[in-house]
């Protein structure tokens, strides 16, 4: 693998250097043969190993009133993807499915759920999306009804991730106590809560576990609530904040396996009596893919340092460097398949299935159409513009 000089970067401490060092000679040794055969099982299994190997504390505060390091995550997040886009998911799915309990939850709340995230026993998920609504957080639909001691959910939930296999859910829905945005609740919801039916199982280009949720007369106890009624929205937009710029590093980590396996491709290779390195045009796709590498890592990293610093939001970075990192990645992944000619669409060959990987990346939590206008509003608001 290449040798990753931005952790030479001012935004990083001697800590995370040895994080990221420390974490690719364990993926080195440990993601070299996962069987993906079978999703379900092998999220599993990547769950567990992470847990059980530490990883998995870097996606929930192990004391309370500590702080997520979305330094940390993201260098974690880039260093999987580029090792294996499953193990990737893995880690990033028990962060998002426990971020709003980490953010925002109780003491008991904390207790009952994050040493089990955290050691890779409780496989968590975040359940946001809708048939009708996907980017358009404000217009979620599913209902939670106050009966006595208690919520009752109805409605219907999609494209969740651990979907059919997730021992918890954070569930967000409609409580009603304005409209819009204003009147979303945040809930923890069992895997094995009777009301809590898995509708569908969804397959995609890259398999990951995902389904499609329906929730009939589910009832949660009041103590299930996240936050107070009404703060849904808050809690979501937080979460996101934070782990929108890790999809951004999941990205910049399928890039750098495409590149480093193009480099290895070209000095190999031989074309019209040399090697492909030596031809001009190669070396400008080259170079192009290095530029776009770099420029996506000092966006995603530079909204990690941001957060890190206390900044206490940092919706603009964040949609930056999701957005660059993620279209970079995509256009440097298809310069790979390009140089590997007829190899990079052989199914199972690493480029062919980083092309496969990145796609969904340009989709979830929030598609890049979305993140230019998340970029703008912020652009217009600060001139005192916004419509």
């Amino acid at each position: 693998m290449m040798r990753d000089s931005h952790l030479d970067w001012p935004f990083f401490e001697p800590r995370h250097r040895a994080l990221a060092e420390n974490l690719d000679a364990w993926a080195r040794a440990s993601l070299a043969d996962i069987d993906h055969g079978d999703t379900d099982a092998a999220c599993r299994r990547l769950v567990a190993q992470l847990g059980a190997a530490g990883w998995l504390a870097l996606t929930a505060p192990g004391s309370e009133g500590a702080a997520l390091d979305v330094r940390s995550l993201a260098l974690a997040r880039e260093t999987l993807a580029r090792y294996d886009g499953l193990a990737d998911f893995s880690f990033a799915m028990q962060g998002l499915g426990a971020g709003p309990i980490s953010l925002f939850g109780t003491p008991s709340q904390r207790a009952a759920w994050l040493p089990k995230t955290r050691a890779g026993t409780a496989i968590a998920a975040f359940a946001l999306s809708e048939p009708a609504s996907g980017s358009d957080v404000a217009n979620i639909a599913l209902a939670a009804r106050r009966d006595g001691d208690a919520y009752v959910l109805d409605g219907e939930k999609t494209w969740i991730s651990n979907g059919g296999i997730a021992d918890f859910y954070v569930v967000f829905a409609r409580t009603g106590e304005a409209p819009g945005a204003r009147g979303l609740s945040a809930f923890i919801v069992d895997g094995d809560n009777p009301g809590l039916l898995v509708a569908e199982r969804l397959s995609v280009l890259a398999p990951h576990p995902l389904a499609r949720l329906r929730f009939e007369n589910c009832r949660v106890p009041v103590s299930a609530l996240i936050g107070r009624p009404g703060e849904g929205f808050k809690i979501a937009m937080a979460t996101l904040d934070v782990f929108r710029t890790t999809v951004g590093a999941a990205a910049l980590g399928f890039a750098r396996r495409a590149l480093a396996e193009t480099v290895g491709r070209v000095a190999r290779r031989e074309l019209f009596g040399a090697p492909m390195a030596e031809l001009q045009m190669v070396q400008g796709h080259l170079a192009d893919m290095a530029l776009a590498i770099d420029a996506a890592a000092l966006l995603v990293y530079r909204a990690a340092w941001r957060k890190d610093s206390g900044a206490a939001r940092i919706s603009r970075e964040a949609a930056m460097a999701k957005l660059y990192a993620t279209e970079a990645a995509q256009r440097v992944i298809d310069a790979a398949v390009q140089l590997h000619g007829g190899d990079g669409v052989r199914s199972g060959h690493p480029v062919e299935t980083l092309y496969r990987e990145i796609r969904a990346l340009r989709i979830y939590e929030g598609a890049s159409d979305v993140q230019r206008i998340i970029i703008a509003r912020a652009i217009l608001s600060e001139i005192g513009a916004q419509p």
